[in-house]
This record gives C-alpha cells, structure tokens and sequence, in this order.
C-alpha cells in the first residue's frame, strides 16, 4: 500500500505570482529589491530612534527587519538574531525586580528629556507661551 503526497500546486497565485514575475525580469527585479531595501531601511531608522521613547520602538525595529526580511537572507539572520537577544534581555531586565524597573524608568526618562531639551522642544514650546528662558533652548546650532 502505497501513500501519495500531495504535490505543492505549481502555479502560484497572489503576491507570490507576482514576485515570480518580478524575478524573471533583472531590470524590474532590481528596482523592487531597491524599494524594498529603501522602505525597510527607512522604518528600521525611524524604529532605532524610537526605541528610547514611549511606544513601539522595538516593534517598527522589528517590522524593518521584516520588511528587508522578505528580499534578503542577512535581514533574516539578523531578525532571528535580534529577537532571541531581545527576549534574552527583557528575561535578564523581568529578573531584577521593581528595583532595576524604577532606574529603567528614571533613565528612560532623563533620555527623553535630555533628547527634547537638545533638539529645541523646549525652547520651542516656551517661544508659544512667551516663556523665553534661555535654559530652555538648544545648545544645538541649527
């Protein structure tokens, strides 16, 4: 007695359909793989830079990697590579207790506040109200 497998169907549909099309052109291939690298660069950036502030900074990090994640093996790696060094860390930073967390608060907090005063928010938001104290502007020349 014999088990027949189930063939995988070859013709694609959907995304993958196109992508197979893509592929077969080098010049179309080539500036989807630029786009690719230039979108995803651009969401892991902004992703890096919001990691230290409140919201989703690890997961934009997260879902630029997944973007170059979908055209290039060394963006897989790397996604593999970050999410078990994430996890390994947040396990480290859970294992301290309230202690570690209030010190990770605090210096979350004087980043974000060091980050606004340097970039001018400070100073900006005072301009508004008529507050023109000179602390609160940037010592960044723009």
């Amino acid at each position: 007695m014999s088990v027949e497998l189930e063939s995988e169907p070859t013709e694609r549909t959907g995304w993958r359909a196109l992508r197979t099309r893509l592929a077969e052109r080098p010049t179309l291939n080539l500036a989807y793989r630029v786009g690719v690298a230039v979108v995803g660069i651009a969401v892991l950036v902004v992703g890096i830079l919001a990691i230290p502030y409140p919201g989703p900074g690890w997961a934009i990090v997260f879902a630029g990697l997944g973007i170059l994640a979908t055209e290039f093996a060394w963006a897989r790696r790397a996604l593999g590579w970050l999410r078990d060094k994430y996890r390994q860390g947040m396990a480290w930073y859970s294992a301290r207790g309230p202690v570690m967390r209030v010190f990770a608060a605090v210096a979350t907090l004087a980043l974000v506040i060091a980050t606004l005063w340097a970039l001018g928010t400070f100073g900006l938001v005072g301009g508004w109200i008529g507050v023109e104290w000179q602390w609160l502007r940037s010592p960044l020349t723009w």
